[in-house]
């Protein structure tokens, strides 16, 4: 049944238009779903993925920020957006740019306000 629920959410959060690519990751790094169109060693990615948030969060807490919402790592063609999912997981996705990052972002943080409720 976990299996099935974590392919859901990896299904909504490809559906999202201009995600090229996803992953659920715990916050301890570990993938617990994914859909990549590249091949990617996946246990360094989750390790670093969990690492960036993880900071970006203390960061946040340093400078009293009331709250983080995502993390972008931007490039002129792709960028990765990262969102936490609840107090276990975040998601992580590659975007093609040329999409509306706004759009895409209310969509994720939609999708892991769920995530984080039901896991």
């Amino acid at each position: 049944m976990l299996k099935e629920k974590i392919s859901g959410f990896i299904d909504k959060i490809r559906s999202i238009d201009g995600v090229a690519a996803c992953a659920l990751v715990s916050r301890d790094g570990k993938i617990a779903g994914k859909y990549f169109d590249r091949d990617i060693n996946e246990p360094w990615l989750g390790a670093l993925l969990a690492t960036i948030l993880s900071t970006a969060e203390s960061v946040g807490g340093l400078i009293r920020m009331k709250s983080l919402e995502s993390i972008s790592i931007q490039a002129p063609d792709t960028s990765v957006m990262l969102v936490g999912a609840g107090e276990n997981f975040l998601i992580a996705a590659i975007i093609n740019n040329r999409m509306n990052p706004e759009n895409i972002q209310s969509q994720m943080l939609a999708v892991a306000k769920t995530i984080g409720e039901s896991m």
